[in-house]
């Protein structure tokens, strides 16, 4: 039998769909946001910064002179290492909290983290070495040789490759995460120390301290196919909307280059001493660890121009990659 009861109930039926579906409407878009996990070596603290209000929200204390840092892809945790204190911190990004203090030994400097979160990479400076450890644990899971005083740490986005940049052998290293094994070397430039690889994981950029230039390495074919003249001391690498931003430490500026050209078209004038640099997770902006001017500079990353200076902890360097992307 047909007739109203049967369209009631199938009203009735659908309600709880509808309301379902107007409250996924009416229900708040997660909105994402970033936040700079700036190492302060000499305050031994960590800074934590709200990029939208641009504001310090939370400071860790970290013992034992903390340099490097590493944010996972999915915000999860911070690993910081301590050169002093022979360590790397292993952080809760969300709870502000260390869950592990690692003992690597030697002088942790550079970090990195493979794209699934787990291991960290430490670049120990002065046993020559990268070491594994495991992010929920803490454990050692592993070293390999490289080559003299590894300082920054990259990983391909495939998470196959990790590249270190071996300073006091003007080389760089790839190293295979699956077995752990040094695949080979190639020159660089003089004393490189940060090093950087775009998303698309074909290239890398090494900053070079002692020849004041950047290597750019084809990661495919292992071969030096560029090097750009840029300020002095250069220390890191950030990419963005095209270009290749530089922190130049004697200068107190940021060279900016086409990445396709390798023309350099403009110099930043930033805080004293920058020396970290990273991206916003949307490419918007640039942000500048400046270790004399305890600040954090922010640059528009379209019109290469300082928008904001953050004051932080003092001594800030945020070697690494130290933007965190939040869902709020």
């Amino acid at each position: 039998m047909t007739g109203p009861a049967p369209v009631i109930a199938r009203l009735r039926a659908s309600a709880p769909v509808a309301g379902a579906f107007a409250a996924l409407l009416l229900s708040p878009i997660p909105v994402e946001a970033d936040e700079a996990f700036v190492t302060s070596q000499p305050a031994e603290m960590l800074s934590i910064v709200d990029l939208d209000t641009r504001k310090v929200v939370a400071t860790l204390p970290i013992p034992g002179k903390p340099a490097g840092i590493a944010v996972t892809p999915d915000g999860a945790r911070a690993f910081v290492t301590s050169p002093d204190g022979k360590a790397l911190s292993i952080i809760d990004a969300a709870s502000r909290r260390v869950e592990h203090r690692v003992d690597v030994g030697g002088g942790p400097l550079g970090v990195a983290v493979h794209p699934s979160g787990s291991p960290a990479y430490v670049a120990d400076w002065y046993q020559h070495r990268i070491v594994a450890v495991e992010a929920a644990t803490g454990r050692i899971a592993g070293e390999v040789k490289v080559g003299d005083s590894p300082s920054g740490l990259a990983v391909t986005p495939d998470g196959a490759l990790l590249l270190s940049a071996d300073r006091d052998s003007d080389a760089m290293s790839f190293i295979d995460t699956t077995s752990l094994t040094r695949a080979t070397s190639l020159k660089v430039g003089t004393r490189p120390f940060g090093i950087t690889i775009d998303a698309e994981g074909r290239r890398a950029y090494t900053a070079n301290v002692g020849s004041n230039d950047v290597t750019v390495i084809d990661i495919a074919t292992r071969r030096v196919v560029g090097t750009v003249k840029v300020g002095e001391r250069p220390y890191a690498v950030a990419l963005a909307r095209g270009h290749a931003f530089v922190t130049d430490q004697y200068d107190s500026t940021v060279t900016v280059f086409d990445v396709a050209t390798l023309e350099k078209v403009a110099t930043i004038p930033v805080g004293d001493y920058p020396e970290g640099i990273a991206t916003s997770g949307d490419g918007a902006f640039v942000q500048v660890a400046n270790w004399e001017a305890n600040t954090l500079s922010v640059i528009d990353a379209t019109t290469l121009k300082v928008v904001a200076d953050i004051e932080v902890a003092d001594g800030p360097r945020a070697f690494g990659s130290f933007i965190r992307r939040t869902a709020r």
